[in-house]
């Protein structure tokens, strides 16, 4: 039986992406609809059977989507897709309340879902109740996301600090994570890659795969490849063909365009 999925996103190319990515996964999904506003989420689930699982954004058109819950008990799955740091969600740590960092990639959206068959329809309704939203609501209000604007880069016999600005590219090879300089230098950081995009302005860097963050600065031209996916000209030149996937091309492309 298919998974019931209402979608409550204000950013149109966000719900295109957000719907493009779920008909990926190896799950059977049906999309019931896709809102934009506090108000219009209200009025749909007054009137309609409540969904498996509800995708929601925290910021709305018309307020944060946690007023929603003031105005109705909702007895679905949550999962949040959010820009705002991961830190201030977990504060909430609820088994029927899971979260994604924009830009949403497929593999934790598949990881997402997959949490749905371990719970059934009483322990997420209980757990729902249990969810203090304004105290969420507040937190998420009162936060200011801080990124990372330097690293601390250690030799020998010194260390010295290495400013954001500065890298081109992050790269992961045998598990160890480099920054490269726009300058070709290379230095080690005690980060993965996925680490770093938590910590990275995400107008700034992207994660093209799980080798690559590059930063915007750094590319020169964007080539279309086969079967869908792009092909990043950057400088410096790096030894390895940096390709972007046909499931992130999309994304990319707004990301580029912001």
């Amino acid at each position: 039986m298919a998974i019931k999925v209402l979608i409550l996103e204000d950013e149109l190319p966000a719900q295109r992406l957000l719907k493009e990515t779920l008909e990926e996964l190896n799950i059977e999904i049906d999309v019931l609809d896709c809102l934009n506003s506090v108000q219009s989420s209200v009025e749909w689930l007054n009137k309609n059977p409540h969904p498996d699982i509800v995708l929601l954004d925290i910021q709305l058109s018309d307020g944060i989507s946690f007023d929603i819950f003031k105005q109705v008990k909702v007895d679905s799955m949550i999962i949040f897709t959010t820009a705002y740091d991961e830190y201030a969600i977990q504060a909430f740590k609820v088994n029927s309340l899971d979260y994604l960092l924009k830009p949403i990639e497929k593999d934790e959206l598949e990881t997402a879902f997959q949490k749905f068959h371990a719970y059934n329809k009483t322990f997420v309704q209980e757990q729902n109740t249990s969810i203090d939203f304004t105290e969420l609501a507040s937190l998420i209000s009162s936060q200011k996301t801080e990124y990372r604007k330097r690293f601390v880069i250690h030799s020998i016999e010194s260390f010295f600090h290495l400013p954001i600005e500065d890298i081109a590219i992050f790269y992961s090879t045998q598990g160890i994570t480099f920054a490269v300089t726009f300058e070709k230098r290379e230095y080690p950081v005690n980060f993965s890659l996925e680490n770093l995009k938590e910590q990275l302005h995400p107008d700034n860097f992207f994660k093209i795969n799980r080798q690559f963050i590059v930063n915007i600065e750094a590319i020169k031209r964007v080539h279309s490849y086969f079967n869908g996916k792009l092909k990043l000209e950057i400088k410096p030149l790096h030894a390895e063909d940096i390709i972007i996937g046909k499931d992130k091309a999309a994304s990319f492309k707004r990301w580029m365009d912001r």
